[in-house]
């Protein structure tokens, strides 16, 4: 194939203790380290692995949100990612809007594969890709731990409740990893400084016919409430009507 095309969101980063702006109006952001989404990483490794492996000629990242996403592609290109294209807004997206952002690059680009994360940890959505695949009338295949291409086939491997389920879809396709697909890449310091070079092309959310504006507002943000000191008893019969105090029994 010729071209691999994946999703890098920018998110705070996982080691990163979540903190609620003091006024309830999002997620503390000023100061904070911030990472590619590990979901996405994941996707990255994979399309890295596959072009590696001969069967891809080209992988290109995409990011859609601020100019501080260049952070994150400068370190998909880094990994070993050809080339980058953010799609620049300041304004908040939803899945759907990120959804048709990729549509119009896939458009662009004619990816044979569209690899995402499953999801990204800030909002936990797991709906780009289908939404994508949907857009795109292409083939999906979601929550991949186990990825194999042969000719114009990719087989999905990908764990259920009751166990695995494997899947083949015809390319192109949009295929979402999971956790357990591989370990993505330690970047080094040489990698750091050729990615500078690598091209980063940059084309506005409006420029590509459409305007940042969710479907659902977010009004307020809370923590989570704080838990209970617990509760030290000698004995089962303690413990008996510790839990029925607690209307626990």
């Amino acid at each position: 194939m010729e071209k691999i095309l994946v999703g890098l969101k920018r998110v705070v980063d996982y080691n990163v203790r979540v903190r609620v702006n003091s006024d309830g109006s999002g997620v503390e952001t000023a100061g904070v380290k911030m990472s590619i989404n590990p979901f996405d990483e994941i996707a990255l490794e994979e399309a890295l692995r596959i072009k590696e492996r001969g069967d891809a000629k080209e992988v290109i990242v995409i990011s859609i949100g601020s100019s501080d996403c260049q952070q994150q592609l400068r370190t998909g290109l880094a990994m070993g990612a050809d080339r980058a294209i953010l799609v620049a807004t300041d304004d908040a997206t939803d899945s759907l809007t990120r959804a048709r952002a990729l549509l119009e690059i896939v458009n662009r680009e004619s990816p044979e594969l569209v690899i995402l994360g499953k999801q990204a940890i800030d909002d936990d959505n797991n709906q780009t890709g289908q939404m994508l695949a949907a857009l795109w009338d292409r083939p999906q295949a979601t929550s991949a731990s186990t990825i194999e291409l042969s000719g114009n086939t990719a087989r999905v491997i990908r764990e259920v409740d009751v166990g695995l389920e494997t899947i083949e879809v015809d390319l192109p396709a949009v295929l979402t990893v999971d956790l357990r697909l591989n370990e993505p890449r330690y970047v080094k310091l040489p990698d750091i400084m050729k990615a500078k070079k690598k091209p980063l092309d940059e084309v506005a959310l409006g420029d590509l016919g459409l305007t940042a504006a969710p479907a659902i507002t977010e009004v307020l943000f809370e923590p989570p409430a704080e838990r209970e000191k617990g509760v030290m008893v000698d004995d089962v019969p303690g413990l008996v009507a510790a839990l029925n105090e607690k209307g626990l029994l």
